[in-house]
């Protein structure tokens, strides 16, 4: 399958004629029948009822004739975006993200960097922190979000705040009858199942909590590795166990409750990323924004939860 059978398949559909849709095409129309056919062939169904006049789509063409148009429209997308940058008219700034950052300060900073820079294309993707330093250094991506301090001498790292962490747990757990802001010590863990994240790759935040806690000689009763954050605060609600998470994260789920950790520092870092060599001056004005933004003390920027460092 390729994009010109694409095309030919939706030009016949929306036309519901062969005959018409030769001409518009500008082909012979035996050529595209049999493209349509191959078309059929490939994927093991009929897409078009031709018994009929017009040309009838069948359920299964329906439905192929809905996805092929948002292909079609995407690599439209595409190629006029690719244009406009290789032309000069627009830049392409890629942002690989750790996800639990979207739920604090990152999509204020995007929508304030698109304002200042309305030619540029912004692109987030999301990856963990030890693979953005790899994506840094070969290009894929600008500038990175992640929470692992890690010493590479061609990366910048800019610690932009100190995020308290909290204990996510059932919304009928003992814990839940306190309100968030009342501390609770590590020591529950002792008695619990705790759910951490992700499971790979390591080291990651998964190895930051169980660092603290080993740190502080606190054993869980048993510990379960789960990929990503929205499963482990869904085995949470589901009273599998319990899980700790940056305070910016507590948005997530309304059948969740949180606690404060009872050790301040008990915190995981956010941290920015880019080419210590990058002469763009994209990097100094994402700085320059964050330092804007945090000065109007967002809703989400609690100080309670948050140590803010010096961008």
């Amino acid at each position: 399958m390729d994009l010109r059978q694409l095309r030919y398949f939706v030009t016949v559909a929306r036309e519901r004629n062969f005959t018409r849709a030769a001409e518009q095409l500008h082909i012979a129309q035996p050529p595209l029948s049999r493209q349509i056919q191959l078309l059929e062939e490939e994927l093991g169904v009929t897409l078009l009822s031709r018994n009929s006049r017009p040309a009838r789509l069948t359920e299964a063409g329906r439905l192929f004739y809905e996805q092929a148009m948002d292909v079609l429209n995407r690599v439209e997308q595409l190629k006029h975006a690719t244009q406009q940058i290789g032309h000069g008219q627009r830049s392409m700034l890629s942002i690989g993200i750790v996800p639990s950052v979207l739920y604090g300060g990152l999509p204020a900073l995007v929508r304030r960097l698109r304002q200042e820079r309305p030619d540029m294309e912004v692109q987030l993707i999301e990856m963990m922190s030890l693979h953005q330093m790899e994506a840094l250094l070969n290009g894929r991506i600008d500038v990175g979000f992640g929470r692992i301090h890690a010493n590479f001498p061609a990366i910048t790292r800019v610690v932009l705040r100190e995020e308290r962490l909290v204990l996510a747990c059932p919304a009928d757990s003992p814990y839940a009858a306190q309100p968030i802001a009342t501390p609770l010590p590590l020591a529950v863990l002792a008695d619990h199942r705790l759910i951490v994240y992700p499971k790979v790759p390591r080291p990651s935040y998964a190895d930051q909590v169980l660092g603290m806690l080993r740190e502080r000689r606190v054993q869980p009763r048993e510990i379960q590795e789960v990929s990503e954050l929205q499963a482990a605060l869904g085995m949470v609600a589901a009273g599998v166990g319990l899980c700790i998470v940056p305070a910016s994260t507590r948005t997530l789920r309304a059948d969740l409750h949180y606690r404060l950790l009872d050790d301040k520092q008990a915190t995981t870092p956010i941290i920015m990323s880019y080419r210590a060599n990058d002469n763009s001056g994209t990097p100094g004005l994402m700085l320059r924004l964050i330092r804007e933004i945090d000065a109007q003390k967002p809703a989400w920027l609690k100080y309670s939860y948050n140590r803010l460092g010096k961008p």
